[in-house]
């Protein structure tokens, strides 16, 4: 029990102070911010996996860590979405 308030005020805090930092940048910066950050979704990707299959008898941890593996994919795709985007702005036209 004391392990899930834990994890669980952490993930609070994470939220908290994500929040803060996303609110903070100005519009202008957001794009380039979200390519810089795909690698750091990949690094939360594999904590993901690691994370689903670590605890082989806590279904909780498991079907935590595959929504944070979905998640955090969202995350990556989305972020080469919209870095494709912008260069494509920076294209020349033929």
């Amino acid at each position: 029990m004391e392990a899930l308030v834990v994890g669980l005020t952490i993930f609070v805090l994470a939220v908290f102070v994500g929040f803060e930092i996303i609110t903070k940048v100005p519009p202008t910066l957001h794009t380039p911010l979200m390519s810089g950050s795909n690698a750091i979704s990949g690094i939360t990707i594999v904590g993901a996996l690691v994370a689903a299959g670590m605890h082989q008898d806590d279904d909780l941890a498991k079907w935590f860590g595959f929504l944070a593996t979905i998640l955090a994919t969202i995350n990556v795709v989305g972020g080469f979405w919209v870095t494709n985007r912008m260069l494509a702005m920076f294209r020349r036209k033929d």
